[in-house]
């Protein structure tokens, strides 16, 4: 567990500094991406699999679709065309596609080694949860609210022009 944790944070990183220092708004979208796939890898690793599953299904599914939605949608104007020819390049896609490409092999390696993953389970109520999240868990939920409203800036931002 601790080669996942090192690979995913490092993956986080370099992804999340790569969507800030940016300068293509869809570029900057996958890298958030990726960064949000590694963090939910890294809750994994520490023991919170169920913010990692939040964070996997909410941030990386759900509000990346959403800011993606608002980028295309602000960029309409002259030279559309050009701008859209260059971002479906398979060049553009490298950087973000190799990143994800190790997670996936951490995901699969984490699934298939049997000591890794817990051998019973036990269902917890929401109450539980909300004990769980507020409770151990409150810095990673802080710092995921943080990342997301660091993104929601970036979109507002680059969505204003």
């Amino acid at each position: 567990m601790d080669g996942l944790f090192y690979i995913a944070s490092a993956i986080a990183l370099v992804s999340t500094f790569r969507a800030v220092t940016g300068s293509n708004a869809v570029h900057s979208l996958l890298y958030l991406t990726v960064s949000f796939l590694a963090s939910a890898a890294v809750f994994y690793s520490l023991g919170a699999h169920y913010i990692a599953a939040l964070e996997a299904i909410i941030y990386a599914g759900a509000i990346m679709v959403l800011f993606l939605f608002v980028v295309m949608m602000a960029s309409y104007g002259p030279g559309r065309e050009t701008e859209e020819k260059r971002v479906t390049r398979p060049g553009t896609w490298a950087g973000p596609a190799a990143l994800a490409a190790i997670l996936l092999f951490e995901l699969v390696f984490v699934l298939t080694d049997r000591g890794l993953v817990p051998e019973e389970g036990r269902a917890l109520g929401p109450k539980a949860v909300g004990i769980a999240l507020f409770g151990p868990y409150l810095i990673g939920v802080e710092l995921a609210s943080v990342l997301l409203l660091v993104g929601l800036l970036g979109a507002y931002h680059i969505g204003r022009k």
